[in-house]
């Protein structure tokens, strides 16, 4: 069968330089060879291409949108879209627990730091938390129970050598008549409306003079343990005597020496 639709290809070819092909001396579809740079030529409706020819083998060089080739050929390609590798580099700078060389790294998850400012710890849990001994230090709103506050191991002792009204910080404290000050002194419990002592409080009182101190309570009551009377109570030399808060308004005292 014979073939159709074809154009038939001429071959042009010189051995110079300047006769090289170009859009002028080429019609479409004609081929050259050019014997000087050994380069073969193709001329279409785009204009003469430049084909491979005795460079095969050479690579081409991709620079943005297009190809330069050291091989002849030269066009155009579609922008190449890569994704590059991203790496990311936490910076942290603290104090290592224990060590008081400054740190600028990533800290793995075992690491501890140390922040500066106030940290607020928030539904966080504790693990075996070793307190050590510290030298000093103040616990508020601590409980025993869950419900009663911490208490002293010991009874601290408030010295007092002229007439006192108990404050807050009292509770659980002993107040002193050293033997020092031979002159009656009255220590006063004050009311609850004053200072609002919680419920179970134990305050104890010391005289190591002959001078009698006088214990005394504002506007609330004071029962003598035993005997239920109210009122003021003396206390001896070498006597002592604890009160402690029954009911919001109430105190129960007792002791030896106490009248």
């Amino acid at each position: 069968m014979a073939q159709t639709n074809y154009t038939p290809i001429s071959l042009y070819y010189s051995t110079t330089a300047a006769a090289a092909p170009t859009a002028g001396n080429l019609v479409n579809g004609e081929l050259a060879l050019n014997i000087l740079d050994e380069k073969l030529y193709f001329k279409n409706n785009a204009g003469t291409v430049k084909l491979l020819a005795s460079n095969a083998g050479s690579t081409a060089t991709v620079s943005s949108a297009s190809v330069v080739s050291a091989n002849g050929f030269a066009g155009t390609v579609a922008t190449a879209t890569t994704t590059p590798a991203i790496t990311l580099t936490t910076s942290i700078t603290g104090v290592l627990k224990g060590n008081a060389t400054a740190i600028s790294a990533a800290v793995a998850g075992t690491d501890y730091v140390t922040p500066t400012g106030t940290e607020t710890l928030t539904n966080k849990t504790l693990t075996s938390p070793i307190l050590g001994t510290p030298s000093q230090g103040v616990l508020s709103s601590c409980t025993v129970d869950g419900t009663n506050s911490v208490g002293y191991l010991n009874i601290p002792q408030n010295s007092q050598s002229a007439a006192y009204t108990l404050v807050l910080a009292d509770a659980g404290k002993h107040i002193f008549h050293p033997d020092t000050d031979a002159n009656a002194r009255t220590f006063t419990i004050p009311a609850n409306g004053s200072v609002a002592y919680p419920i179970g409080t134990a305050i104890t009182f010391i005289n190591m003079t002959a001078a009698v101190v006088t214990i005394a309570i504002n506007t609330d009551t004071m029962y003598l343990s035993s005997a239920g009377t109210t009122g003021p109570r003396s206390l001896a030399r070498y006597g002592s005597a604890t009160a402690v808060k029954i009911t919001a308004t109430n105190w129960l005292i007792s002791g030896s020496g106490l009248t």
